[in-house]
């Protein structure tokens, strides 16, 4: 099931994606995210609605966490000259930073340009608390296909990341698919981003240094994860910075994020 977000007045409505023209709302944002099994369960019954006709939205909860993964693929840590982390490298999004497919992205007046980071966003479903690898499986409810865009000037002004992380729009976010549509990682998913149809980044999940379960057995040992907050993943090695002469995106310039089973994500890229 692919699951998109829409506003009706004041309230953020969660909503079964039916095709590019239609939806079928299911709940509040809120309601959903109490309990998203339930909700899919046992739908209020709400007539189908025509996208054309509503202002699309990230179907997030606005005190939802955005964990963000840094580092998380060997070749890319090394193309950085970063040695490859011993734990999970853990930085912060703030929900205000995301933007749904399509959304136009301005690049700061003070930055070159944004780079690209294409990543795979788990979904966490259920409460999770000091779980074990093992046991975090059932946690995840949905993926989405994500772009960490990167203000790099600000990013590295100081030793952490955050104010890079969260210019406006600059975390694009697709449809959340449920778990059970995409079935299992193991074996690993391709992940691609194309800037104006190149492929600049292709990596499959499999490559991850910290795989899902793996990440979130490390991320409950300290904090409980709930409902609704989100896990990005981390990038795979091919961003823009590094490159000789490093390469960003301008105005004019469309980045696309594309991952198996889970889809595509496009975003336009304007003037400050």
């Amino acid at each position: 099931m692919r699951l998109i977000g829409f506003r009706d007045g004041n309230t953020t409505m969660v909503a079964r994606r039916v095709d590019d023209a239609s939806l079928v709302p299911i709940a509040s944002v809120t309601d959903f995210w109490a309990d998203p099994a339930a909700a899919l369960r046992n739908p209020t019954r709400y007539a189908p609605v025509a996208i054309r006709e509503v202002e699309l939205v990230p179907p997030v909860l606005p005190s939802a966490r955005v964990i963000c993964i840094g580092l998380n693929y060997a070749e890319h840590a090394a193309e950085g000259s970063w040695e490859a982390p011993k734990y999970p490298t853990v930085f912060a999004r703030w929900t205000a930073s995301l933007a749904i497919d399509g959304t136009p992205v301005a690049v700061p007046p003070d930055e070159d340009g944004l780079d690209w980071e294409g990543e795979l966003v788990v979904a966490i479903g259920r409460p999770v608390t000091r779980d074990t690898a093992s046991d975090v499986a059932s946690a995840v409810f949905a993926y989405a296909a994500f772009n960490d865009l990167t203000a790099r000037r600000a990013q590295k002004l100081t030793s952490q990341w955050t104010l890079g992380k969260n210019a406006d729009n600059s975390g694009p976010i697709g449809d959340f698919v449920t778990a059970d549509e995409v079935g299992s990682l193991d074996a690993g998913l391709l992940i691609e981003t194309r800037v104006n149809g190149e492929t600049v980044q292709s990596d499959t999940t499999a490559s991850m240094i910290f795989p899902v379960a793996e990440l979130l057995a490390f991320l409950t040992q300290t904090m409980t994860l709930n409902p609704g907050d989100l896990i990005a993943t981390g990038t795979p090695s091919g961003v823009g910075y590094v490159r000789n002469p490093p390469r960003l995106l301008h105005a004019g310039d469309v980045v696309e994020i594309e991952i198996e089973r889970v889809g595509l994500l496009s975003t336009p890229v304007v003037a400050g």
